[in-house]
Parts: C-alpha cells; structure tokens; sequence
C-alpha cells in the first residue's frame, strides 16, 4: 500500500473519530444523567427519572406533534415542489426563475420565523389588510395562523424553508434519471399522462428522495427557534419541551430533560432504520435465509 492510500485512512479515521467522540460523549453523558448517576444531585442508578418520562402524557404528545408537523410540512413542500418541476419545467432553464427559487434559502430559520410571525399573526400584515378591506370586522377576528393549537405557522415556516431545496433536488432526479425522456417514451407507447407520472416518475422520485425526506422530517421535529417564536406551551415540539426542562430552576427536573432527548433520539434512529433502505434489504436477506 502506498503512502497515498495510508494517509487517507488515516485522515478518514481521524475524520470519524472527531465525529463520533463528542457524539458518544454526549450519549453516555446524557445516559448516566437519565439514570441519576451523575449530576448535581446524584444520589445513585435509580429508574425515576425515566418512569416519570415515560409515564407522562404531555411527553409523548409533544413528539407525536412534533412527527405530525415535520410530515405534514415536508409532505406538503415536496408536493409543491414537484408541481412546479412537471408544471414549469421550461421556466427552469431561465437565469432569474432559477435564481428566484435560491431566494427563501438565503434566510436562516429565525429570520423566516419573524416574516411568518409579521406576516400572518393577528396583528400583522394580512390582518390589517383584511381590516382596511372589510373582509373582518375588527383585527383580532382575523383567524390565527400564528402561536396556535394545529401548529400552522410552524409548517408554513417549514414549507417556505423546504419546498426551494426540494425544488432543486428533484429537478436533479428528473435530469440525472433522464425522466423526462421515459415520460415521452411511454406517452408514445400509448400510456396516458397520468399513467406515466403513477407508474414512472413517483416510483423512481421516491426511491430517490425517500431517505432525504426522512432526514428533512427529522431535521424539521428537532427544529428549535421556529417552534420557540410560532409554537404554543400546549401543545408544543419536543426540542423546546426539552430545553425548558432542561433550563428551569428545579434541577430534578434536568434528568428528565436528558431522558425526554434520549426518548427523541430513539424515535429518531428508529425513523432512519425504517427508511434506509440497507436496513429493509439486510431484514429481507435475514427473513429468506
């Protein structure tokens, strides 16, 4: 072996290991913490902390909430997305279309938080323009899209961060999988439009893009500033329901702040091993043998 290839071992091995130190770190730092065996007030391996976590509710609704505003948010973002590259497809090829859809990306997520919140709360833009236009009688009647109970300011801001990228990304797909060419293959052999975008295009876009929606879902439920500025204290995502445990005066309230981010990292490995599909295809070698 040449020196060339050792030292891109080694570099690879000193590239993980600064990678997977602090991560482990942190792990067996927040594990030991969960079980009460370090801290402040460590009194000993005991199982409160967690049975406290476990057992309640409002634990458990914040990361079904948070699941079910990351899938919707993505969900609805790469629809979006997908309408613009079948629908605009010429458009792409124009300098400022192209140039356009980079825009939301340049705004970092608190920034995008603070338009939404001016924009659609019940003292922003859109209300007063209804109010001056006698769509509603007084301001507060404008309905809310902000700080409210189905977390809609929160997708909004998630699809006005996601849908560009998603744009891009599948206007990828659709030039490296060359899927227009197998659009007007079948078209020509008789399969109508809809057919074509069922049976060709979905399937090859979702087995493309599935991991990195996973990933985008999992990016958008451990959001932190976008819930804090739009989200509600009921209910709430599960970052800032973690980081209010973990920054309150009561610290026996700390070792639950470390069980609910282990609880959130459980839900989130296992979202990655459903999705990757190296996982699904080493099960299916298990099952066969």
């Amino acid at each position: 072996m040449n020196k060339k290839g050792i030292y891109t071992k080694l570099f690879r091995v000193i590239f993980l290991i600064l990678i997977l130190l602090p991560t482990l770190a942190g792990f067996i730092y927040a594990l030991l913490y969960s079980f009460g065996l370090t801290g402040l007030l460590s009194e000993g391996f005991s199982l409160k902390y967690w049975s406290k976590t476990l057992s309640d509710f409002y634990v458990w609704k914040s990361i079904g909430f948070s699941l079910m505003i990351a899938m919707i948010s993505v969900f609805i973002s790469f629809c979006i997305s997908l309408f613009l590259v079948l629908k605009l497809t010429k458009d792409f090829q124009k300098k400022w279309f192209h140039r356009l859809i980079f825009v939301p990306l340049c705004f970092p997520a608190t920034v995008m938080a603070f338009y939404v919140l001016q924009t659609f709360s019940k003292s922003g833009f859109f209300s007063r323009i209804s109010y001056h236009l006698g769509l509603i009688d007084q301001i507060e009647s404008f309905p809310e899209l902000t700080n409210d109970a189905y977390g809609i300011g929160i997708m909004l801001t998630s699809v006005l961060m996601l849908f560009p990228f998603f744009t891009i990304y599948i206007k990828n797909i659709f030039d490296t999988e060359k899927l227009n060419d197998y659009q007007q293959l079948s078209q020509s052999l008789g399969a109508s439009s809809q057919q074509t975008f069922w049976k060709i295009s979905l399937p090859i876009l979702w087995r493309k893009s599935k991991l990195t929606l996973m990933l985008y879902i999992i990016f958008v439920m451990g959001s932190y500033e976008v819930p804090l500025l739009l989200g509600r204290q009921n209910p709430q995502m599960i970052t800032p329901r973690i980081v209010d445990k973990a920054q309150r005066f009561n610290l026996q309230d700390i070792p639950q702040a470390y069980a609910m981010a282990l609880m959130y990292l459980g839900v989130v490995l296992i979202l990655i091993l459903v999705t990757s599909a190296s996982f699904i295809q080493f099960f299916k070698r298990k099952t066969d043998a």
